[in-house]
């Protein structure tokens, strides 16, 4: 496939603060890249430099074949960019916004046509100030759409939008990439990531620590499984214990909590059946995105709502 976007041995530091630290990854054509990390961990100047918006101290970027430094004007025409904390004017309205931005570009988008995809045409004469927070995110979105662009970077696209908002969002983003729109998108829900990335950079502390997919890193993360059921008939724990593969076996009153390795769900199920026992309501917690961050860095990145790691909460 077609790499849009090369980053190599990206290096960034803010005084004694290495923020970025030998950074390299490629963006295929018509995927959604993640960029995935806490807080601090450098996502944000990440692709500040690809957007041009931050110098690196050393290191290349090329976005489409342009170097967003000496190319700075032809890529705002084929790069879309929904910031972190995107603030505008609070008098100005929606079609407004959008009529104002599309006229930046040589060959826009159809603003009105935008508006309405996004949900916002009963918005268009509602100032800025008077929009939801789930709102204003569409808009920020329309505006980095507006120019009709070829890659679009969006910066902690979900962070304070409740369950349902976040969900609709995630829709409207699976829409845009449906229309063969290049995607980066910098996060720290990993949740968002599994649901729409097809490969992630895990960041931390500057540096990354693994690219792949969400699957496969889930997957490789992997150390143990719990299994839930309830027993159609009772049975002794040492049925199970014995197994090499289960490591621990509790009740909590009906249910049947099983821990063990890989292959623990077949190697339980097969003794059951040997014993004429069916497990009812069985559940199986396997290894996420968020476990392979736990174990790749150490530490965790959140699943809930939190800041992202812009500059302008003291964080890069």
């Amino acid at each position: 496939m077609t790499v849009v976007i090369d980053v190599q041995g990206l290096h960034k530091e803010y005084g004694a603060t290495v923020a970025v630290d030998d950074v390299s990854f490629s963006v295929q054509e018509g995927e959604i890249f993640g960029i995935l990390g806490p807080n601090g961990a450098g996502k944000t100047t990440t692709v500040e430099c690809v957007e041009g918006l931050r110098v690196p101290d050393r290191g290349s970027v090329r976005v489409l074949g342009l170097d967003p430094r000496r190319d700075r004007a032809e890529l705002t025409q084929v790069l879309g960019v929904q910031l972190q904390d995107s603030q505008m004017p609070e008098r100005l309205k929606v079609a407004e916004a959008l009529d104002l931005y599309s006229s930046f570009y040589r060959s826009p988008a159809d603003w009105r046509a935008l508006m309405e995809q996004l949900g916002l045409a009963d918005k268009a004469t509602t100032p800025f100030k008077k929009l939801s927070g789930g709102q204003q995110q569409r808009l920020s979105i329309a505006l980095a759409l507006v120019g009709n662009p070829r890659v679009a970077v969006l910066d902690e696209l979900t962070t304070g939008l409740d369950p349902q908002a976040r969900r609709d969002t995630w829709e409207l983003i699976e829409g845009i990439r449906d229309r063969g729109v290049t995607i980066v998108l910098v996060s720290h829900f990993m949740e968002e990531a599994e649901r729409l990335c097809d490969r992630v950079a895990l960041i931390d502390s500057g540096r990354v620590a693994v690219i792949d997919s969400p699957a496969t890193l889930a997957e490789r993360a992997v150390s143990e499984q719990r299994i839930q059921f309830r027993p159609t008939a009772s049975f002794d724990d040492a049925l199970l214990t014995s197994l090499p593969e289960v490591t621990s076996v509790i009740h909590r009153g009906d249910v049947v909590v099983v821990t063990g390795n890989r292959d623990a769900l077949n190697a339980v199920i097969s003794v059951l059946a040997r014993n004429q026992i069916v497990a009812r309501q069985l559940r199986v917690d396997q290894g996420s995105l968020e476990d392979a961050f736990l174990e790749l860095t150490g530490r965790g990145a959140r699943n809930g709502s939190a800041h992202g790691d812009g500059q302008g909460k003291g964080e890069r």
